[in-house]
């Protein structure tokens, strides 16, 4: 349950979204039990159907709002920083991921962060393994682009002479 909420969240950008698609991803996926193929993997699966109802989500919202196609962010908002990001150098890199594109962002999140292969990450996402590959590359590529992290000064030396 944490991976999906997880994973929900990195997607919606908000608490109570990533519930909600926690709750329906467990609902359709006790609906649809028989579809599950024993010997797989039911965490891929269950992201595989988070996944899908987050892209029917985006596209029912822009049937409702008479929006013809728009970018990731403008349909996401954020609720602020993650209680979780105290860590300087870790707020920093989730800053630059999370600047990357949506589904760069989505993809650098199933492999790095959940550990998925790039055969994985491709049945969730249901793109070639090519892309999956071509997404990670372009990724690190542009995240290699930023400076070096910086660290916070150790506020206990701060003012003293050297």
């Amino acid at each position: 349950m944490a991976r999906l909420w997880r994973y929900g969240l990195l997607l919606s950008r908000q608490r109570h979204v990533a519930e909600d698609l926690v709750q329906a991803t467990c609902v359709r996926a006790l609906e649809r039990a028989a579809q599950f193929a024993p010997g797989t993997r039911m965490d891929h699966w269950l992201m595989s159907i988070l996944h899908s109802i987050w892209l029917n989500e985006i596209r029912a919202r822009r049937v409702r709002h008479g929006q013809g196609t728009i970018e990731g962010e403008q349909v996401l908002s954020f609720d602020g920083e993650y209680a979780a990001q105290t860590h300087v150098m870790a707020a920093q890199v989730i800053r630059r991921v999370d600047a990357l594109p949506e589904t760069q962002r989505e993809t650098v999140f199933l492999a790095y962060v959940e550990g998925l292969s790039y055969r994985e990450v491709a049945e969730v996402l249901q793109v070639p393994i090519g892309t999956v590959m071509s997404r990670l590359a372009t990724a690190r590529a542009k995240l290699a682009e930023y400076p070096p992290l910086q660290a916070v000064p150790n506020p206990s030396t701060h003012g003293e002479r050297r």
